[in-house]
């Protein structure tokens, strides 16, 4: 996969003291995440080029965009970078439509082809009817697909988004989220996303990279961090288990990779479910009590911490479960052992996909 973005960026502000290596191929998202005050948003900033780099270099596509050690420095309005802010930052005297074309007439395009263009794209991410309406009279999430539209107008090479779904009520998250996914899928540049939501963060990068402490602690795919998390912090964020499926309307989840769970929630459709690895209890019998998911399971592998024994299951479908110490003694858990594993459909978490 070739870089369209290359940076290596170093930046003392105050405490925060930034030195960190990203890149994100053509049609890769990258999501950062990180503690508050790890440097994420100022690294998006830096890209943009609104906040200045004390050493270190920008690219993209090959072109440098920032070098102080030769003085290069491409403004942000030159930059073939888009940065998407967690508010939006709409601007509150123009119309949706105006907000989008702004962008294109900075860069000289001629008015009627500018708004044509801003049309397209509005009716796109399904505001049509909101052309003329001013940010005050959107909704939190009409506002950040306006933002998305006008970030995507002058197609950038490089899409920054900087929490874009922080802002918005549960129920809009998860259609912008649906939105969100549809429109980074179709962009051909690199996308960076920084986010606090560790569904956000597994369901939509294709890589994470984990910013603490001003640097870089670990990157890797999803799964590769969820299944190896190599900090306190990561294994907080993102040691869930996420399965994908499809509510059957009857209780069931009916799991994409095969295998089914009973859960809670009501309703039809295409879902994720969160399964804590704490909430994963192991036995060495078939055991009697209230759990409505039981079944038997052979121990892939076994990671071990001072506190806790992360046990991993690849079949019926891939789990971890967090024992302590003494449980894994106890049961004697190492690869090959066969099990039986129990959660209560009450601990398993499930949302719109």
């Amino acid at each position: 996969m070739s870089q369209a973005l290359a940076a290596r960026v170093e930046i003392h502000l105050g405490a925060l003291d930034l030195a960190v290596d990203l890149d994100a191929g053509a049609n890769e998202l990258v999501v950062l995440v990180g503690p508050n005050g790890a440097g994420k948003s100022t690294l998006l900033r830096a890209l943009a080029g609104l906040t200045p780099i004390d050493a270190g270099e920008v690219r993209v596509d090959g072109q440098v965009l920032d070098d102080p050690a030769t003085g290069v420095f491409v403004p942000p309005e030159r930059r073939p970078v888009s940065l998407m802010f967690q508010d939006g930052l709409l601007f509150r005297h123009l119309s949706a439509l105006d907000n989008v074309a702004f962008g294109l007439r900075a860069h000289g395009m001629r008015k009627a082809d500018a708004n044509a263009r801003a049309r397209l794209l509005l009716e796109r991410l399904g505001l049509t009817s909101y052309t003329h309406a001013k940010p005050h009279a959107l909704s939190g999430g009409q506002a950040q697909r306006v933002a998305l539209a006008r970030a995507l107008a002058v197609e950038p090479r490089a899409l920054l988004l900087d929490e874009p779904l922080a802002a918005l009520d549960a129920r809009t998250r998860i259609d912008v989220r649906r939105m969100l996914r549809e429109q980074l899928a179709a962009f051909d540049g690199a996308r960076v996303l920084v986010t606090h939501d560790p569904l956000e963060a597994l369901t939509l990068a294709d890589r994470i990279v984990v910013i603490e402490r001003g640097r870089v602690v670990q990157s890797g795919t999803p799964d590769e961090i969820r299944r190896h998390p190599r900090s306190p912090y990561v294994a907080a964020l993102l040691g869930v288990n996420l399965l994908a499926g499809r509510l059957a309307g009857d209780g069931r989840l009916v799991l994409e990779r095969g295998g089914e769970l009973l859960v809670t929630a009501d309703g039809v459709g295409d879902v994720v479910a969160i399964i804590d690895p704490n909430a994963v209890t192991l036995f060495r019998t078939r055991p009697e009590g209230s759990a409505r998911n039981c079944w038997r399971a052979v121990v892939h592998d076994v990671d071990r911490a001072p506190d806790r024994v992360r046990v991993h299951f690849a079949e019926p479908f891939a789990l971890v479960a967090d024992v302590t110490p003494g449980a894994q003694a106890e049961l004697s858990l190492a690869p090959g052992t066969e099990v039986w594993c129990a959660v209560k459909a009450t601990a398993i978490e499930v949302h719109e996909r």
